[in-house]
């Protein structure tokens, strides 16, 4: 499906970015954000970059005739020679710079309901779904961004889109595949400059269309697609309305290397889930959806894999980076970049999560650019920030933020509730709980409500409310008014003798523990069964968690006192250790359990380091030679 308006565009980009347009069959090169692109090069064609007649780099077209330049300086005056043919037009290179060279890349139509493509400032086509919650002329419609790399604008069904719920709620909504994913042009890099730019771009253009209520737009989505809203909000598209990031990251080397250790049971894989995504459409890679749509003839998808193959090599990229290197960690690191964001955030997300991990709460106190953000922090697993407890609260925030009306929640919703939550968990009888924001009489009364709460809120024993064990309900919650919560004192206990826990430092000589380890010991298997839905998956009723006693020779533990009264622990964490080892390297980890008087153990938090990785008390350390 073409854009309407896109003749205009074409000769913007044109004039901006390409020049002069290529004759029929000559490779096209166009300038992008920090890179230049090739399309239609011969495959293996040797491409040689030029800037004011001087070489920058030289690159191999890829099978599909792609190249794409990296790093590239911005300027003008960038040409590329392919083989023996004379030097293409010149092109210019853009900053990173937010603001596009022009705002008229802006008036492109979307289709008002279905499958299309939306061009960004350097003339890729990213692949896009609209879905209306009813016909275009009943609107226009409050409206919201999905963003990701997964297969967001398959129309046949987005995947991990949380589209249907935001239909349900009342909401348009554009579910986008990231550039070099599914449909979309472009070369796949996780999280660069240019995708956040891309995301710009998508708003400004989302926030024009007719059938937009407000002339604004938010961000929704869960993991990936939450993730991506705060690279997207730092960028500061002016139409941006709000973001409702959940179950996000507060940091990429804290989900991929906890502690120096490569995370090998979520993370690398889903960087191989990426890398495989990223391949042109075909039977051995890509995203399956886009080859369908190519075999039914959609052009566009199959001219857009042109520079798929021209993706930045992940895996390559995790094990090149190990170490920290703020000029690679940072840029993909959200707390690096939170103060940037000035737009009203509802944020929520997991201290337990199986898949992101438990750093999430630092991000709240690094929003420091907007005074309208909320945290919503609970034990549970990947997607328990879609529990009823929180999405009647997310679901306040898009309405007073977004939709800019009181919100009410559809009776659809209300009474469909019941039925998700057992589809998804296997629980009858979990609804949604009154709401007090619901309960005023008009928009200024329930914002004026809704901006009286504190800005954190806790969900502590996430599984264990009514109506019956497991439920996704927590037993009970408190707000503060900002993170590190205000009065926590901090407590500290010593490692003792024959495995205590004390609240004074051992004598001279005590609180050691020795253990010989045993190469053929491992610790148990932690869960049975699918880590995702289904018999004995993580997100169901009752996970098939087999937590048990490590064996001999894995571990050392030890054990406090019984608690005088009910404590809560809130924040971060530390453990201290002294160890000698006879083996080059020590990976560690630190879990902390709650016992129970009948000896039963319930987790509350693990914590890893690779003691190479330590910080080196020189007075006291040994440097292996």
């Amino acid at each position: 499906m073409r854009a309407i308006g896109s003749s205009i565009l074409t000769a913007v980009l044109a004039a901006l970015l390409v020049a002069a347009p290529a004759a029929s069959g000559a490779p096209v090169v166009r300038g992008s954000v920090e890179q230049v692109h090739v399309t239609g090069a011969p495959p293996g064609a040797r491409a040689v970059l030029l800037h004011r007649g001087e070489r920058v780099a030289v690159r191999r077209a890829g099978r599909l005739g792609g190249v794409v330049f990296r790093d590239v300086r911005p300027g003008r005056g960038y040409r590329v020679r392919i083989g023996a043919r004379r030097p293409s037009r010149p092109v210019r290179v853009l900053s990173t710079r937010p603001a596009p060279p022009s705002e008229r890349i802006y008036r492109q139509r979307l289709p008002a309901g279905g499958y299309g493509y939306l061009t960004t400032r350097d003339g890729t086509k990213l692949a896009v779904n609209v879905t209306l919650p009813g016909p275009p002329e009943e609107g226009p419609y409050p409206t919201l961004v999905e963003y990701a790399g997964y297969g967001y604008a398959n129309p046949k069904g987005g995947q991990s889109s949380i589209q249907a719920i935001l239909r349900l709620l009342g909401y348009a909504v554009v579910d986008v595949n990231m550039r070099g994913t599914g449909c979309s042009g472009g070369a796949f890099d996780f999280f660069e400059p240019l995708q956040g730019l891309d995301g710009y771009d998508v708003i400004e253009t989302v926030a024009r269309q007719p059938w937009v209520a407000h002339g604004k737009v938010g961000m929704a989505g869960l993991s990936y697609g939450g993730i991506s809203q705060l690279f997207v909000a730092a960028t500061r598209p002016p139409s941006l309305a709000a973001i409702t990031p959940l179950a996000v990251i507060d940091s990429t080397i804290t989900t991929l290397y906890p502690g120096g250790i490569l995370n090998t049971g979520f993370a690398l894989g889903w960087a191989k889930e990426r890398v495989h995504d990223a391949l042109p459409a075909s039977p051995e890679g890509g995203q399956a959806w886009a080859l369908e749509r190519i075999r039914e003839g959609d052009r566009v998808c199959e001219r857009n894999q042109a520079l798929h193959d021209q993706a930045v090599d992940l895996i390559a990229k995790v094990r090149a980076n190990r170490y920290y290197r703020p000029e690679i960690a940072d840029p993909l690191a959200p707390v690096t970049f939170a103060h940037r964001i000035r737009v009203p955030t509802f944020l929520a997300c997991q201290w337990t999560d199986e898949q992101t991990g438990g750093h999430c709460p630092a991000l709240a106190s690094r929003f420091t650019g907007t005074d309208k953000a909320w945290f919503t922090f609970t034990n549970g697993v990947h997607p328990d920030s879609l529990d009823p407890q929180v999405l009647t609260r997310w679901y306040d925030f898009l309405e007073l933020y977004v939709a800019r009306r009181r919100p009410a929640l559809p009776d659809a919703v209300r009474d469909a509730a019941g039925a998700i939550y057992q589809a998804v968990l296997g629980i009858p009888g979990v609804t949604l709980p009154p709401d007090p924001i619901q309960a005023q009489p008009d928009y200024a009364s329930a914002l004026a409500a809704f901006e009286a709460q504190p800005r954190v809120r806790i969900l502590f024993d996430n599984g264990a409310g009514t109506p019956q064990p497991f439920a996704p309900l927590a037993s009970f919650e408190q707000s503060f008014s900002s993170w590190p919560i205000p009065g926590t004192q901090a407590r500290s206990w010593y490692v003792g003798d024959g495995g205590t826990l004390a609240d004074a430092p051992p004598a001279a000589g005590g609180g050691e523990d020795r253990f010989t380890w045993n190469p053929a010991a491992r610790p148990p298997t932690s869960l049975a069964g699918n880590p995702a839905n289904g018999p004995g998956g993580l997100w169901t009723a009752d996970p098939g968690y087999r937590w048990e006693p490590n064996p001999p020779g894995t571990a050392a533990v030890w054990t406090s006192a019984p608690l005088a009264a009910d404590t809560a622990v809130i924040g971060a964490g530390a453990v201290d250790l002294w160890i000698q080892a006879s083996v080059p390297d020590v990976d560690l980890q630190v879990t902390v359990t709650e016992v129970r008087p009948d000896g039963r153990e319930t987790f509350v938090q693990n914590g890893w380091l690779r003691s190479s990785l330590r910080a080196l008390d020189r007075r006291r350390s040994t440097e292996l030679e």
